[in-house]
């Protein structure tokens, strides 16, 4: 399996490059526009084929590849059912199956950071989006998000997969490249409550800023435009 996990220091974001081996086809998990280049340059380096991209959630702070990858190589763009964007070619429901070749992606509606994150279980590991981050949750006071519905993403679903399976986020902002549900049900700050009251007045206290490009990102992530093409 090749399995390739790219970083945009800008925005913080994890990007994953997934496939069966060389010459085989290929998944994108969350891709930066910015960075359409370099994903492009990796396929082209293991003749690899890209047939679906999927963005975990709208994101707000960085515009995705997704539309410009579709763009350069026909791939299909994927997205949770309840997604706002307009240029999704396949939407999954919970507990669906994404497949290419050998690869099976598992789909978990993981809503709280925002109502259409989901995430996507592939055997031992799990690509969380914001849901669940290493050492930290996703915010929740904006894009529809509700700390209520993240508490029970996390404790009733995510959390229950074996402690052993690994977490690959969409962002890490120290350097941190994975954990285990195990390490983050014991480190994790955020998950040390008690009640779904608890958790809900950590995140609604957490007071949080914007971030820098919400009002550019989340219109370009909804209807697929840029102002500046790359």
């Amino acid at each position: 399996m090749i399995f390739k996990q790219l970083f945009d220091k800008k925005s913080s974001t994890y990007t994953y490059i997934i496939s069966s081996g060389k010459g085989r086809e290929a998944l994108i998990i969350d891709p930066v526009i910015e960075n359409t280049e370099e994903y492009l340059n990796v396929l082209k380096e293991l003749n690899l084929k890209l047939v679906k991209v999927i963005d975990t959630h709208i994101h707000a702070d960085h515009i995705s590849g997704l539309s410009e990858l579709a763009t350069r190589t026909s791939c299909s763009k994927i997205m949770g059912e309840r997604s706002a964007s307009e240029v999704i070619d396949i939407r999954v429901k919970d507990n669906e199956k994404i497949k290419i070749e050998s690869i099976e992606l598992i789909t978990m509606h993981t809503p709280g950071h925002t109502d259409c994150s989901y995430s996507f279980l592939m055997k031992d590991r799990i690509f969380t989006g914001d849901t669940l981050l290493i050492n930290g949750t996703g915010r929740t006071d904006f894009q529809n998000g509700n700390p209520i519905d993240q508490y029970h993403s996390l404790f009733d679903k995510i959390l229950k997969l074996p402690e052993k399976t690994l977490v690959y986020p969409a962002h890490d902002y120290k350097g941190n490249e994975v954990s285990t549900i195990g390490k983050e049900k014991k480190n994790n700050p955020r998950l040390q409550v008690n009640s779904v009251e608890e958790y809900t007045d950590l995140m609604n206290n957490l007071n949080l800023g914007n971030p820098e490009m919400m009002d550019i990102a989340i219109p370009a992530n909804i209807n697929g435009k840029t102002l500046n093409k790359i």
